[in-house]
């Protein structure tokens, strides 16, 4: 176990705050970073002359380096100073995008794009530990609070407002020189924060068959998940392949860490703990949620509404408040009232239901005033949950596996969303023509109603100076976009519904898992001669000395 001591410091609090100021800083270029393809697709292919297939690679190679950096990251910080890596990312995630901005190349953007991807993977992770690991468990919801303002609030709210202003006012080439000032800015306040740092201790040896297994798995799933809805799934070769090579990838890394005799990636001690196995499957339902609406929104806003990037951008901005809001609100119960965290996830989970079914009867006429509210209480509903769900998962862990239980739940929470949307996106397809087929059965000629709409129509577009034949087949096309555009809104108003069905069936199986890992946990205590009713508390020994609070 690496020894950590910690320098002097005249103003210790003052260090604390230059900390987490860095932290959080380090996780808003991640932010930027992770939803820069959202609202710039569009202008990002027109650029680069790429075609949807190749520009694909963009997202699935910066998913797929993310995911394998939050299974590195714990390795990497039992090597080197914590610190010094969550700077070291830091600088590689803002060189890797102020280079990505000067450069038009496909090729070479796919590869800034892996550094970005893994590069934001660690510094997550490293950032979130050092905070548990650095300052005294009792300050923890606070802080845990201002770390998702840059790791969940910004990518979910904030960033994409940020985005759609540059591409309506600059071009997306200024999304990501955004970045570098921010990550020179954050590496600058962790280099000057007198924090702890690392004295050399014995190091883990590293897993050269695990990782190479592990990564196979991700980037495979990762592409099955991305470009799964538009080849049809398993329909096609190139996605039934991916899946077999994924699937027994992370068959042959599982038993493989089963089998290694000394410690490999994969810490299988987390799962020791009832806590955190509870919130790692319920960072699976969260992930849905999060990234699922956050998709479902805006794609909403620009497909059927014809918002702009900066109006598809700003409709989510107002629920950073709310958002940020509950964080605290929490936050403040936890730290000072001594509530239990798990008692804000109902209130988190109705409300996201809610909004979710409040957002299902949009149409094709609604404005962003029509969806504030529900977007309001999403915001506000994601605060109650996610601040519960991380102070459930870490709050009982060690030093000795924080940082590979961060890594994981990040993971789960990272494939929920990519899964999230990408039933989402499978949904709206098949709805879209199942809605277009029902739908145009009952637009037939001869019908009163068809015939009254085309005579209208018609009549207008001759009014406008059209000849008659040409506005008998304008009044004809209106009337299909018309059909088109009404089955695109009942697809979507379907999707929301469907995130809110999907906490009426999450809930009670959450419910009864947790009810099944309670009684496991008694059992086993039981069977070891402990009552689990008079177990003394654990007391972590943390790799890093303890900063006083701010």
């Amino acid at each position: 176990m690496t020894i950590v001591t910690a320098a002097p410091s005249r103003d210790i609090s003052m260090a604390g705050g230059l900390l987490v100021a860095g932290i959080v800083l380090a996780t808003l270029t991640e932010a930027i970073a992770s939803t820069v393809l959202s609202l710039g697709r569009g202008d990002i292919i027109g650029d680069t002359y790429a075609t949807p297939d190749e520009f694909a690679w963009l997202d699935v190679g910066y998913t797929a380096f993310k995911l394998i950096g939050f299974m590195v990251a714990s390795w990497l910080m039992n090597r080197f100073d914590p610190r010094s890596l969550i700077v070291g990312s830091t600088l590689a995630m803002g060189m890797a995008c102020g280079m990505a901005a000067m450069t038009a190349r496909l090729d070479l953007l796919v590869a800034l794009r892996m550094v970005q991807g893994f590069s934001g993977g660690i510094l997550l992770v490293g950032g979130q530990a050092i905070i548990f690991l650095a300052f005294p468990r009792s300050r923890q919801p606070i802080l845990q609070a201002l770390f998702a303002m840059g790791s969940v609030v910004a990518p979910a709210t904030i960033a994409p407002a940020l985005q759609g202003w540059l591409l309506d006012s600059q071009s997306w080439t200024w999304i990501f020189f955004s970045i570098v000032p921010l990550a020179l800015t954050a590496a600058g306040l962790l280099l000057i924060a007198d924090g702890p740092t690392p004295a050399r201790g014995a190091h883990r040896p590293f897993d050269w068959v695990g990782l190479p297994l592990i990564s196979v798995a991700l980037f495979c799933f990762t592409y099955i998940f991305s470009q799964g809805s538009r080849w049809d799934w398993f329909e096609e070769p190139r996605i039934l392949w991916p899946a077999v090579i994924g699937t027994a990838a992370l068959l042959a890394f599982l038993g493989q860490q089963l089998l290694s005799k000394g410690p490999g990636l994969f810490d299988f001690t987390l799962f020791e703990t009832e806590d955190f196995c509870f919130a790692f499957i319920v960072s699976f339902v969260a992930g849905a949620a999060l990234f699922g609406s956050a998709f479902l929104i805006p794609s909403f806003a620009v497909s059927v509404l014809a918002f702009t990037p900066t109006d598809a951008g700003q409709l989510l901005l107002p629920s950073a408040a709310l958002f940020i809001g509950a964080l605290f609100m929490a936050a403040f119960l936890m730290q000072f009232r001594h509530v239990p965290p798990v008692a804000t996830v109902p209130f988190g989970i109705l409300m996201i239901m809610t909004s979710m079914w409040m957002l299902s009867g949009s149409t094709s006429e609604s404005g962003a005033g029509d969806m504030m509210a529900a977007i309001l209480l999403r915001g506000a509903g994601l605060g109650f949950l996610f601040l519960s769900i991380t102070l459930i998962a870490f709050g009982n862990l060690n030093s000795r596996n924080l940082a590979s239980g961060i890594g994981l739940f990040n993971t789960g929470r990272q494939l929920g969303g990519l899964i999230g949307v990408a039933a989402l996106q499978t949904l709206i397809e098949h709805n879209v023509t199942h809605n277009l087929a029902v739908l145009g059965a009952n637009v037939t000629a001869g019908a009163p109603a068809v015939t009254g709409r085309l005579t209208t129509s018609a009549a207008l577009l001759t009014a406008k100076g059209m000849d008659a034949a040409a506005a008998s087949r304008g009044a004809a096309s209106l009337l299909g976009r018309a059909v088109a555009g009404q089955s695109t809104v009942i697809a979507f108003d379907t999707a929301f519904n469907a995130i809110a069905l999907l906490f009426i069936v999450a809930a009670p199986v959450l419910v009864g898992i947790k009810i099944g890992l309670s009684r496991y946990a008694k059992a086993r205590a039981a069977d070891r001669g402990i009552s689990v009713a008079i177990e003394p508390p654990r007391h972590r020994t943390s790799p890093l000395k303890r900063v006083p609070a701010l």
